[in-house]
C-alpha cells in the first residue's frame, strides 16, 4: 500500500511512477485505489496499462475486496494499492485495509518544509497502530541531495527511506475541482508518466524488496442472471466518465450487454432497453450537451415507453430543465427530470452513502459541487455510515431513477439490477 499522512503528499504521482517504472521492466502490474475515487483511477490505469479497481470496505465489504485481490494475483507480478486521504483518516481507513489483508504500507511525505522532523513524523506513522506494519518511507519534493541526507538520517533500521524524490514542478499535473484533471484530458500524460518512473528509477535506494503477502481463499458466488438479455446504453466521454470497472463486471455478470455511446462526439442513443447515465462533468461541457436537441428527443422517447433509466450525479444534472454554471450562465439541459441546478466553487456535499431500495441496500459514495432545486419530492434517501450530513435524495420519474448518488453496484447486485428493470405495476419503488 502506498500512503501518506495527508492528502496532496503525492501519493498518486508516485504510485503512477512505481506502475510505470516496474511495467516497463517487464512485470505485470495492477493497481488499486483505496476507497470511493474516479480521477485518481484514469491516472493509474495508464501507468499500469491496466483498469483500476477501487478497494472499499464499506462500499464492496470485505469478502470482495479479497476477491479482487485474489483475481490481481493469479495475474500480475506486483499489486499496489493507492490509499485515500492520511493513513489513519476516515472510517474505514486505508490502515483498516492495510490491516484487514496484512499488506506492508510504504509511506510518502512530502518533505519539502521539513529536515529532521521528517523522521518524527515517519516514526509516528509506524508506530500508531501495532496491526500496521510501515515497510519504509518515500521523502517526496526533497531540494537536494544534502536535504535528501538530513530527512532520513534519524530514521530506525526497520524504516528506510526508500527513495527521496526531487521537487520538480514540471512533475505536477494540473488539477481542477473534485482532483486532477482526467486523464483523457492530457495529450502529454504518458511523457509526464515516463518522467515520473525515470525519476523513481534513479531515485530508488538499492536493495528495497516488495514483500509477498498470502490471503485466505474465499469463494465467489456469480449474480443470478436477472439482466440476462437486456442491452444498457452507458454514456462515457470527458462528460460522463465516472465509471467503476467494478460496476461494468457486475452488469456483465448479471446478464446484461452493454453499449456504449459518446454524447460529446455526437452519437445517438444505441438500440437499448435501458439506459445509464454516470457521473462525471457536465457542467464543463454543458453547452455542447445543451446543443444535442436529437440526443433529448431520444431520451424523452425512451422516458415516455416506460424504459429505465439511471441518472448519477452529472448524469442527473444532465436531466433537469436548466444548469447555472459558476459565471452564472444558465444551459437548457435535456429536460426529463423537473429542476434547475447551480454549480459552485466549493464542494456541496461529500462522504459515503448508502440507500434502501426495494430490492436491497446499495451502497456508493457523493461528491459535487451543485446544488438541486426541483419540485420532485424524495422517494428515498441515503444515509452517512460515519453519521455525516450528506444523505442525498433519490428521486423517481416512471422508471428514471436519478440521484447524486454514485452507486457501487456490486454492493448488491440483485439492488442494482432493478434499477435497469422496470418496476411492474404496484411494486414499491423503494423501501426504508
Amino acid at each position: 500500500m502506498i500512503s501518506a499522512p495527508a492528502s496532496g503528499q503525492g501519493k498518486t504521482s508516485v504510485t503512477a511512477a512505481i506502475a510505470r517504472w516496474h511495467a516497463r521492466q517487464g512485470l505485470r502490474v495492477r493497481v488499486f485505489k483505496t476507497g470511493p475515487d474516479f480521477i485518481d483511477p484514469m491516472i493509474l490505469a495508464r501507468a499500469s496499462g491496466h483498469p483500476v479497481y477501487q478497494l472499499d470496505l464499506f462500499m464492496g465489504g470485505l469478502d470482495h475486496c479479497r476477491q479482487l485481490l485474489q483475481r490481481a494475483s493469479q495475474e500480475a507480478d506486483l499489486i499496489l494499492v493507492e490509499g485515500v486521504m492520511g493513513l489513519f483518516d476516515g472510517a474505514p481507513s486505508s490502515a483498516d485495509l492495510a490491516a484487514a489483508f496484512g499488506l506492508p504500507v510504504l509511506a510518502v511525505i512530502d518533505a519539502s518544509a521539513m529536515a529532521q522532523t521528517f523522521a518524527a513524523l515517519a516514526i509516528g506513522l509506524a508506530r500508531f497502530r501495532p496491526d500496521v506494519r510501515l515497510c519504509g518511507v518515500v521523502a517526496n519534493r526533497v531540494g537536494s541531495d544534502g536535504h535528501a541526507r538530513m530527512v532520513g538520517e534519524q530514521l530506525p533500521a526497520d524504516l528506510p527511506l526508500v527513495a527521496a524524490l526531487k521537487r520538480d514542478p514540471e512533475l505536477n499535473l494540473p488539477e481542477r475541482h473534485m482532483g486532477l484533471v482526467q486523464a483523457m484530458e492530457l495529450p502529454g500524460l504518458d511523457a509526464q508518466l515516463d518522467a515520473w518512473a525515470d525519476a523513481w528509477g534513479q531515485a530508488l535506494r538499492p536493495g528495497f524488496q516488495f514483500e509477498t503477502v498470502v490471503l485466505p481463499a474465499v469463494e465467489a458466488y456469480p449474480p443470478k442472471p436477472l439482466l440476462q438479455g437486456r442491452r444498457i446504453a452507458i454514456a462515457q466521454d470527458a462528460a460522463f466518465s465516472f465509471i467503476y470497472p467494478a460496476n461494468l463486471d457486475c452488469l456483465r455478470a448479471l446478464g446484461a450487454e452493454l453499449l456504449f455511446f459518446s454524447p460529446l462526439a455526437g452519437e445517438a442513443l444505441p438500440d437499448c432497453d435501458a439506459v445509464w447515465l454516470p457521473g462525471g462533468y457536465p457542467e464543463l461541457h454543458a453547452a455542447a450537451l445543451a446543443a444535442r436537441q436529437d440526443l433529448r428527443a431520444q431520451l424523452q422517447a425512451h422516458q415516455r415507453q416506460g424504459r429505465p433509466l439511471l441518472a448519477e450525479c452529472g448524469g442527473l444534472l444532465s436531466l433537469l430543465d436548466g444548469l447555472r454554471d459558476v459565471h452564472g450562465q444558465r444551459h437548457a439541459m435535456w429536460a426529463l427530470l423537473p429542476g434547475e441546478a447551480q454549480m459552485h466553487r466549493r464542494f456541496a456535499a461529500l462522504g459515503l452513502q448508502a440507500v434502501g431500495y426495494a430490492a436491497g441496500e446499495l451502497r456508493g459514495h457523493s461528491f459535487h459541487y451543485s446544488s438541486l432545486q426541483t419540485p420532485l419530492a424524495p422517494v428515498a434517501r441515503g444515509s452517512n455510515p460515519n453519521g455525516g450530513s450528506t444523505q442525498e435524495a433519490v428521486y423517481r420519474v416512471g422508471a428514471l431513477t436519478a440521484s447524486y448518488i454514485h452507486h457501487y453496484f456490486p454492493s448488491h447486485p440483485e439492488a442494482a439490477a432493478a434499477l435497469f428493470l422496470a418496476p411492474q405495476p404496484g411494486e414499491p419503488i423503494h423501501g426504508n
